[in-house]
């Protein structure tokens, strides 16, 4: 009997092991269709994914920029990715720097804090370890029109419009891509508002090279009576989606609704030096920089797009990160000192009170007899 169960335990721990690992090799070899403003499409039988995207959106009341940079990985020899946008789009290549300059710019401020007491870490409460993690119609005719075709370094950017979902599939065919059946379903709102696409096929320099790594940015710029940045694609996306946005603009922006996902926070509010370098360039005319970011756990809860509107006010606001030390003198925890002092003078409080009672005479004693 003792034999027959540990028998069964065996079996029915490999059986979870096997389905764990079935489980974690479906989500490797599952395909990253969407990234935070547009659909990236693998070419069949391979995947590629966004690992990290950045976002500049620039609106100064009548036109509309985005600045977008993708670092992808993946075993994907080439991908296409598409974009949605309200009205005719212009693209070009965009400058690297201009995300180093916008780092630097909301990064959090570094302060130190002291405390008296120890905390979590400190002597005699010190951790074993010390790590600590720190911190996007109707009459046409039917299928899809190129408007523009150009090459922009490892990029073959077609400008489209299309009247049906369909034709879009059929344009991704012809180029040698096949567009999921789902994306079709979230592409018709677009088709229906009449917005117009920008489709890139993305190709490493170095033929047959897998695309990995931060890709140079690209730069589009289309009319736009209110900003917005396309969210919609990314609710196919089978992972939790987080936004990282930047938003130059006159004035403090905001988003309109959460569409979905988390609240959103802003993460960085105030005024950008325009002196030098490509932020200086882009903030020309929309010199306030506000930066939001947002979390997707269920991208497919994703509603819409994100519009974009002015805050009440113009408050300046930068994240605060604290350096919490101990308290020392000399070295010596100030708390410590605090403590044998406090226990010394009582010791010798009880000591001195002990003293002079002893020397104290005794009272004299009267009997009668």
């Amino acid at each position: 009997m003792g034999r027959f169960l540990r028998k069964w335990v065996r079996g029915r721990v490999l059986v979870v092991v096997l389905a764990l690992l079935g489980i974690q090799l479906g989500s490797l070899i599952a395909p990253a269709y969407a990234c935070g403003c547009g659909a990236m499409i693998p070419g069949a039988r391979e995947n590629v994914g966004v690992g990290r995207e950045e976002s500049v959106v620039r609106w100064d009341g009548r036109r509309e920029q985005v600045v977008m940079s993708l670092t992808v990985d993946g075993d994907a020899e080439k991908a296409a990715w598409i974009m949605p946008v309200p009205h005719r789009a212009t693209v070009k290549l965009g400058d690297p720097e201009l995300f180093t300059q916008l780092r630097a710019a909301t990064a959090p401020v570094h302060r130190d804090r002291y405390h008296f007491w120890p905390d979590d870490g400190d002597w005699p409460f010190a951790a074993d370890d010390s790590a600590a993690a720190t911190p996007p119609g109707a009459g046409a005719p039917r299928g899809v029109g190129v408007v523009g075709r150009q090459k922009l370094g490892p990029f073959d950017v077609a400008r489209l419009t299309a009247t049906d979902p369909a034709a879009l599939d059929d344009w991704l065919h012809d180029n040698g891509f096949v567009m999921p059946p789902r994306l079709q379903d979230a592409l018709q709102p677009y088709v229906s508002k009449h917005w117009e696409y920008v489709a890139v096929r993305l190709a490493p320099d170095t033929a047959g090279a897998p695309l990995n790594g931060t890709l140079d940015p690209l730069h589009l710029t289309f009319a736009s009576a209110r900003p917005v940045y396309p969210m919609r694609l990314s609710r196919l996306a089978r992972t939790p989606q987080s936004l990282g946005l930047y938003v130059l603009a006159a004035h403090r922006m905001q988003t309109r609704s959460a569409i979905g996902g988390e609240r959103p926070r802003v993460t960085y509010a105030g005024r950008v030096d325009t002196s030098r370098g490509p932020l200086a360039d882009l903030a020309k005319g929309a010199p306030y920089l506000t930066a939001i970011g947002q979390e997707f756990p269920v991208p497919s809860s994703i509603s819409g797009d994100h519009e974009l509107r002015r805050a009440p006010s113009d408050a300046p606001y930068q994240q605060v990160v604290y350096e919490d030390h101990l308290r020392t003198v000399a070295g010596i925890p100030a708390w410590l000192l605090t403590v044998v002092g406090t226990l010394a003078l009582l010791v010798t409080a009880v000591v001195l009170f002990a003293v002079r009672r002893s020397r104290s005479p005794e009272p004299a004693h009267t009997g009668v007899r």
